[in-house]
């Protein structure tokens, strides 16, 4: 972590949509999945299912022979021997684990060159998922999280070998590594990945009594795994040997998320703890446990562990609806297909405007490949000031929900102007989705740097893929392509709001890209017919995908446009 040169540029990529994948890599995929899933029907598994992919691995859930849910990961064969040895590392570390709110270890195998880890499904729904679904939990539901996380946490403190006390640390503590069972109330920590056993205890002191251990090496380098850094705490960030603290620190920064409806840590200084209508009492440990000084951040988790008892006992009244008023308007649509959403961001140009970059730093956001920056920037987070990087993760968090449209966000020396077209294809989702709109405004309203900020977000499954041989020709289009576009519901002639393109400022500052005069032409053609919606090329050597929504909003212009 020392020599963060080296980190910048690597990224872990999170799911790829299916519908954004080439023809050939689409197929390569569903393939490997019906393999696995072949493989797990033979093993005597049934109702399998894919829970998720990452850069290191599928998740796959199905029942047992005698009925038992179980969760079966598997590493990816193409990584280095290095990197896949790292699921065997998660099984030991997960052996170890018996406790009610972690699913059992069940096994881990090798099938030929294939890892498999094999553990108990935890009941109900991640809570990041469940977030999104609710907007901010209520205070009972967030003390009680509290609660049973700081019950599990005391017990990895306490953990011990052969007589020999040796803390257990999670390291990637976040809503999504939370499963809640709403039936129960109860929550199961999931995903062992960045766990180890601690290095120091709380108060800093090397664990163990062996002094061959503390004159080893070991102990002048962390052995820490770096966990989601919108999460995870500034010591386990930095580098710091392996603590307790990492893990309260993940909780202070979840259980803030989840009362607030926010997907980061990074927005207390605006949106502060005691604004949530949690009790005074937790209201103020988290405030101190996420505050810069680490003195209060341990004094805060201190007192957090020392009082479980004291919130275990508090009594609620009925949960309540929250209560707010949008911001900025937002529509709900309606369609029978279901909408899967990507976001695009003016994410570059606003990193170069908020960070403190060198010039050589600047001049290697040039050369990121696009799809990854798109979400894995996350390194260059480190120069921005928290309430921008909250700003940024607010942004990402509306792209989880089935909506389509844009946003603009302008920064002037009198204040913010917005201009937006939020379309949400899911009426349920409308109360979530406007408290997660509100977070953005609210966030923008605390930045005071001059900058601008664009994104535009369309249904993947409406891209378009073109391919071609080679890249000396050129991308050819079928006779039966064509870009789909809506009709909006009433045909509006007059438009009172301000024409926002994308390209109005000039050229391109995210791929610092000129466009051909004949397309500018064309762009500026289609703002003088009211509509709304956007259009993305973007092209790999020999694939070209075209991202695009339209809704036409003059529809005596339709011929036209």
């Amino acid at each position: 972590m020392s020599e963060l040169k080296g980190l910048k540029h690597f990224y872990i990529p999170d799911e790829q949509s299916i519908y954004l994948l080439s023809h050939a890599d689409a197929k390569k995929l569903k393939d490997w999945v019906n393999l696995c899933i072949n493989q797990l029907q033979t093993l005597g598994y049934r109702d399998i299912e894919l829970l998720g992919k990452g850069a290191f691995g599928f998740a796959f859930a199905g029942s047992a022979p005698d009925g038992e849910h179980r969760v079966f990961k598997f590493s990816r064969i193409t990584l280095p021997q290095h990197v896949q040895d790292r699921l065997e590392e998660e099984a030991f570390m997960l052996s170890h684990i018996h406790h009610e709110f972690v699913p059992r270890f069940i096994e881990y195998q090798q099938i030929r060159k294939q890892s498999i880890l094999v553990m108990g499904r935890a009941p109900g729904e991640d809570l990041e998922k469940v977030s999104l679904k609710q907007g901010p939990l209520s205070p009972r539901i967030i003390v009680k999280i509290a609660v049973q996380m700081g019950e599990l946490l005391a017990s990895f403190r306490d953990y011990t070998v052969n007589g020999e006390v040796k803390p257990i640390v999670h390291g990637d503590i976040k809503p999504s590594n939370l499963v809640w069972d709403d039936t129960s109330e109860t929550a199961n920590l999931i995903d062992w990945g960045s766990s180890v056993f601690a290095q120091t205890d709380t108060a800093g002191q090397y664990v163990g009594n062996n002094v061959m251990d503390l004159m080893s090496g070991e102990l002048h380098q962390t052995n820490a795994r770096l966990g989601d850094v919108y999460f995870i705490g500034e010591e386990q960030l930095n580098g710091a040997l392996s603590s307790p603290r990492f893990d309260e620190q993940g909780l202070a920064s979840t259980l803030y998320a989840l009362a607030s409806g926010q997907s980061c840590r990074y927005g207390s200084k605006v949106i502060t703890p005691n604004s949530l209508g949690l009790p005074k009492m937790l209201a103020s440990i988290l405030e101190y446990m996420l505050s810069e000084e680490p003195q209060k951040r341990r004094q805060g988790g201190d007192y957090f562990f020392n009082n479980l008892h004291v919130l275990k006992n508090m009594v609620f009244t009925d949960d309540k609806p929250h209560q707010y008023i949008p911001l900025i308007p937002t529509w709900v649509s309606h369609s029978k297909d279901s909408i899967e959403t990507v976001v695009y961001s003016s994410r570059k140009s606003y990193l170069r405007q908020q960070a403190i970059l060198g010039e050589q730093d600047a001049n290697e956001l040039r050369y990121i490949d696009d799809a990854q920056f798109d979400r894995y920037y996350k390194n260059y987070l480190q120069g921005m000031g928290d309430t921008e990087k909250a700003f940024v993760s607010a942004i990402s968090r509306l792209g989880k929900y089935p909506v389509v449209g844009g946003m603009a966000v302008r920064w002037e020396p009198e204040g913010i102007y917005v201009d937006s077209s939020l379309n949400l294809y899911d009426e349920t989702l409308k109360n979530a989705f406007e408290l997660a709109v509100n977070n953005v405004i609210n966030l923008a309203r605390a930045i005071h740097k001059s900058a601008v900020f664009k994104c535009c977000m369309f249904n993947a499954k409406n891209t378009l893929h073109i391919d071609r041989e080679h890249e000396n020709v050129p991308f050819i289009p079928e006779d039966n392509l064509f870009i789909p576009y809506e009709l909006s519901k009433i045909s509006s002639q007059k438009d009172d709001s301000r024409t926002h393109s994308y390209f109005e400022d000039g050229d391109d500052p995210d791929e610092l890209l000129k466009l051909p005069d004949e397309t500018i032409e064309t762009i500026k053609q289609l703002n003088t017919i009211h509509h709304t919606g956007c259009i993305i090329f973007e092209a790999l050597p020999n694939h070209l995908k075209i991202h695009n929504y339209y809704t036409l909003l003059d529809h005596n212009q339709e011929l036209r446009f």
